[in-house]
């Protein structure tokens, strides 16, 4: 989840009535959800129908539980036991290993080279293939929220998390070096999220006020965009997530509105940039008018100029409700750009993205995650008009980027079966092949107990 709003762990009234936490794996390919009397898994292959790949009920009020990619790892943690970190292979019905801690779990982020633990005043950095702790970041900011994020790269293994509990400084560490990269003064307020894109080469954030999103190149820091959510409000960011492409970018939030901004236009600021290193300009109408623009918001404000300078929302999904817990991300599910929605009262909505114009997103399918998990038919098919004709014309559009055609693919038989396209990184050498299950798990049964004995930062 993925902010890394990936995981949402939720409590009160909240778990009582619904999920307790949900996260969908680092390629959207499956989604996760713990409840009072367990967890689930799902695949996400079809629009009309949704897959339960596995159910345990071994372990009761999970709150948090990650899948990952489409292997049989899975990383589970209770309320009944918040110090310790499960790891299993739910298909061979084995447990993997299982670690305690010095105080709560409260997230956990993996891909094929680390495992990261984290929590409130320390990180753990775990080697996923025999899961030795290979180092401790201590003394870190107060994080009550457990708020960090993991590249799902794994050939560079970036790590982000909040350098202040007062500011919204983030600190960017590489995970296979284990040595910090930089800092970031990505916000003046704290931190509410951080992402990753697909290839770590992007990190986006946003603040508690929740109302500007800012994207930075990793690992210079320097700022690439920034967004506008909105000016009205303050809100409580519960999700923020690249596209795997890179495209798009998409938060959710405590309202009923989601946004999703398009990376594909440089901002002024890049703009006046290359000009300024003397990059040639076509003579057009269009960019004379923008360098007049450029040169009028260096007399405003600092504040206005920067507000004129953001980009807004390049397409909206208004949800049916408000206030409820919820992530949200991007993914391509046959052939078709989709975006997702999980609440937490165990709903899971499918929405139809125009890569092409944008706009409003349109509601296809609603799910249930609880119960039986029978399929929802959305009470608004019989009434809602066939899909805009510039939708369909997108799709059949021959020169547009299709989001499946760099989708880092990943299931046990090295994705051939589905005709995944798994890009050249994540052929990088790996340190375990986990589509054999031959070699995965490493070790049986292991425990250990980590009271931060080890590397120290």
């Amino acid at each position: 989840m993925e902010a890394e709003v990936a995981e949402a762990p939720l409590g009160g009234a909240e778990a009582e009535a619904g999920l307790s936490c949900f996260s969908f794996n680092q390629d959207r390919t499956s989604l996760s959800i713990g409840t009072k009397t367990g967890y689930r898994l799902f695949s996400l292959s079809s629009v009309e129908q949704l897959d339960q790949v596995h159910e345990s009920s071994e372990i009761p009020d999970v709150y948090i539980v990650e899948r990952l990619f489409s292997s049989s790892l899975v990383v589970v943690v209770s309320h009944t036991k918040p110090r310790q970190m499960n790891v299993y292979h739910f298909k061979k019905g084995t447990e993997i290993c299982n670690y305690s801690y010095s105080s709560n779990i409260l997230s956990i982020r993996l891909n094929r080279q680390r495992l990261l633990v984290c929590l409130e005043e320390s990180i753990y950095i775990h080697n996923i293939k025999d899961m030795k702790l290979l180092k401790t970041i201590l003394d870190i900011p107060i994080n009550p929220t457990g708020l960090c994020a993991l590249s799902i790269n794994h050939s560079n293994s970036y790590l982000a998390y909040p350098g202040s509990l007062t500011t919204g400084e983030i600190v960017l560490y590489d995970g296979n070096t284990l040595k910090t990269v930089c800092t970031i003064p990505a916000h003046d307020g704290p931190l509410a999220a951080i992402t990753f894109n697909s290839v770590g080469s992007k990190l986006a954030s946003a603040s508690e006020k929740g109302t500007v999103i800012r994207v930075f190149s990793v690992p210079e820091g320097q700022k690439l965009y920034e967004f506008r959510r909105g000016m009205k409000r303050y809100v409580t960011i519960n999700s923020l997530v690249f596209s795997m492409d890179s495209q798009f970018l998409c938060a959710s939030s405590n309202t009923e509105t989601v946004h999703i901004f398009k990376l594909d236009n440089l901002t002024s600021r890049q703009v006046s940039t290359l000009a300024a290193s003397g990059s040639e300009e076509p003579s057009t109408w269009s960019s004379y008018m923008g360098k007049m623009f450029m040169a009028a918001t260096n007399y405003l404000p600092s504040q206005v100029s920067d507000m004129m300078n953001q980009d807004r929302a390049f397409a909206t999904v208004r949800l049916n409700f408000s206030g409820q817990k919820n992530i949200c991300t991007l993914s391509t599910i046959q052939k078709l750009p989709r975006l997702l929605v999980i609440s937490s009262d165990g709903r899971l909505y499918i929405y139809n993205l125009d890569p092409q114009d944008g706009g409003e997103c349109i509601l296809i399918k609603t799910h249930s995650l609880l119960g039986s998990g029978k399929t929802e038919e959305n009470k608004e098919n019989d009434l809602r008009p066939s899909l805009p004709q510039s939708y369909a014309a997108t799709v059949a559009r021959p020169g547009t980027t299709s989001l499946s055609s760099t989708v880092p693919g990943y299931s046990e038989d090295g994705g051939a079966l589905r005709g995944e396209v798994i890009p050249e990184h994540e052929f990088a050498t790996g340190p375990v092949c986990l589509d054999d299950e031959n070699e995965f798990p490493p070790i049986i049964l292991c425990r250990g107990s980590q009271k931060g004995k080890a590397k120290q930062s």
